[in-house]
């Protein structure tokens, strides 16, 4: 599913009026991924596939199979690469990703799950969230 801008819009003037002087960018980022998610599961098809483009951010110190282990674990998920940027400045790792995530069989919640485990097992930080949500919260 596919959020339009005025509708993330409203959810984020919601989760700011829901957090008061509380609100901070990174809860209302929350707020709004949890309001995001619970959409998605609500409206998610009979085949469990979550549609839509995703930004995949990944950095850390540098070693081999970085890039190997995440692209192999997106490969099985059926998730189409569609631009990666990738940068190595001395000892450390940097890495974005535009990801299509409409032909995979998992969605994204599981796809970060696995990311997760393959961050911990290699010692990085990755991190997936959806292009709108990417797009909106950077305009704020």
């Amino acid at each position: 599913m596919r959020l339009s801008e005025d509708e993330i819009r409203q959810i984020t003037l919601s989760a700011i009026e829901e957090l008061g002087e509380k609100a901070s960018p990174e809860l209302v980022k929350k707020v709004v991924q949890r309001s995001v998610s619970k959409i998605e599961t609500s409206s998610r098809t009979e085949t469990n596939v979550t549609s839509g483009r995703v930004i995949l951010t990944a950095y850390g110190l540098n070693h081999p199979g970085i890039v190997s282990s995440i692209t192999k674990a997106l490969s099985d998920n059926n998730c189409d690469i569609q631009d990666i940027s990738q940068k190595i400045m001395q000892e450390f790792f940097s890495m974005i990703m535009l990801l299509d995530i409409t032909n995979s069989p998992r969605d994204l919640k599981e796809i970060q799950d696995e990311m997760s485990r393959i961050a911990n097992d290699l010692k990085i930080k990755i991190f997936m969230q959806h292009e709108d949500i990417f797009r909106f919260m950077h305009r704020i």
